[in-house]
C-alpha cells in the first residue's frame, strides 16, 4: 500500500525555517506542510488554517486528552500541536508532510514514528541570526534576548539530526533541503512500498 514519509524541519527561531518550508512545499510535488495548532494569538498578516489553527487553551487541553496530538510543546509560554490524525490522513493517500516544529516535537515524533526524516536547519553565525531577528520585527528585546539564549542549546540537540543545513544562502538552503526529500523518495524500502511489483531478471 502507497504511503507518504513524514519529514521534521527543525530550527533556532530566526534561521529561515518558515521560509524555507514555504518554498519547499512549492517546488516539491506531493509534498505539504502540516498546520499546527496554537495557543498563542494570531499575529498580523496570519491568516487561520494557513498559518496555524489558533485554539483556546480549553480546547489544547481536549485535544491532548483525546490523544489527537502526534506531539505538542511549550514554546515561550505558549503550546504548540501537531494534528496526528492530520499527518495519518496525508501520509495514508502517498503523500509526503512536512512538519515545521521545534527539537521538543522532533523528538517525539521521532519516538512515534522511528522512521521520521530529521532536518536541522542553522543560521551561518551567530551575528547573522541576531540579525534576522531584529530585521524580522517580531520580538521585544526581552523575547529576541530570549530567543538568542535558547537558540545555543536548540543548535546543539538539532547536531543529533539525520541531516543538518546550513542557510547561508536561501536559495541553496532550499536546494538542499529539496534534494534531502527526493532521495528519500529513492530509497529501496520507499520504493518497494510504493511499487506493487520491482521488475527482476
Amino acid at each position: 500500500m502507497e504511503s507518504g514519509d513524514v519529514f521534521v524541519i527543525s530550527a533556532p527561531s530566526g534561521s529561515g525555517k518558515t521560509t524555507i518550508c514555504r518554498l519547499l512545499v512549492e517546488k516539491v510535488e506531493g509534498l505539504e506542510l502540516s498546520i499546527s495548532y496554537t495557543t498563542r494569538p494570531r499575529k498580523n498578516g496570519e491568516t487561520e488554517g494557513k498559518d496555524y489553527h489558533f485554539i483556546s487553551e480549553d480546547i489544547f487541553d481536549k485535544m491532548i486528552n483525546l490523544k489527537e496530538f502526534l506531539e505538542y510543546a511549550t514554546v515561550y509560554g505558549r503550546r504548540y500541536g501537531t494534528s496526528r490524525e492530520a499527518v495519518g490522513r496525508t501520509v495514508s493517500r502517498g503523500t509526503d508532510v512536512v512538519l515545521e516544529i521545534d527539537v521538543q516535537g522532533g523528538r517525539k515524533v521521532k519516538e512515534a514514528l522511528p522512521g521520521v526524516v530529521l532536518i536541522g536547519i542553522f543560521p551561518p553565525d551567530w551575528e547573522t541570526l541576531s540579525r534576522r531577528l531584529q530585521e524580522r520585527g517580531r520580538d521585544s528585546r526581552e523575547e529576541m534576548a530570549a530567543r538568542l539564549e535558547a537558540a545555543g542549546k536548540e543548535m546543539g540537540e538539532l547536531l543529533t539530526y539525520d541531516f543538518l543545513v546550513v542557510n547561508d544562502s536561501l536559495e541553496e538552503a532550499v536546494r538542499q533541503v529539496e534534494w534531502i526529500v527526493r532521495a528519500q523518495r529513492l530509497r529501496g524500502e520507499r520504493v518497494r512500498r510504493t511499487r506493487e511489483r520491482i521488475p527482476r531478471r
